[in-house]
């Protein structure tokens, strides 16, 4: 039986096609994991070229099977913003090489806004 499964895995019965939404999902949610990043942004990133998938604060391109990412994010008052960038382009990366096996060409990563705590209104005497 085991000489029956190697042989097997060295064949490809098919192809594995994976929708540009779920790229999208693996992007947000990584980018949405990373400390100091608060949500992402509610506007729908411009579509420069016909083709690619966007969603929350979120694009991707696909071309030549290389992977493109703009993410758009609010960050927390306080977070050094290069540094919390920075860790979502190689967090980003770095889930979509060890998911889908993707080359990533870039992680573009925009800031949009920092969320500042709220402030207690005063109370009236």
């Amino acid at each position: 039986m085991d000489e029956h499964v190697d042989k097997l895995a060295g064949e490809r019965p098919g192809k594995v096609t994976i929708d540009p939404g779920v790229l999208v999902t693996i992007a947000r949610l990584t980018a949405l994991s990373i400390p100091g990043v608060c949500r992402m942004a509610q506007r729908t990133p411009p579509r420069l070229l016909a083709t690619g998938s966007t969603g929350e604060g979120t694009r991707i391109v696909v071309i030549d099977h290389a992977v493109t990412v703009d993410l758009y994010v609010i960050v927390h008052s306080g977070v050094n913003m290069l540094e919390t960038g920075r860790a979502v382009q190689a967090e980003v990366t770095r889930a979509i090489l060890d998911m889908v096996g993707m080359e990533v060409r870039e992680v573009n990563v925009h800031i949009d806004d920092v969320e500042f705590p709220a402030v207690a209104p005063a109370l009236q005497e």
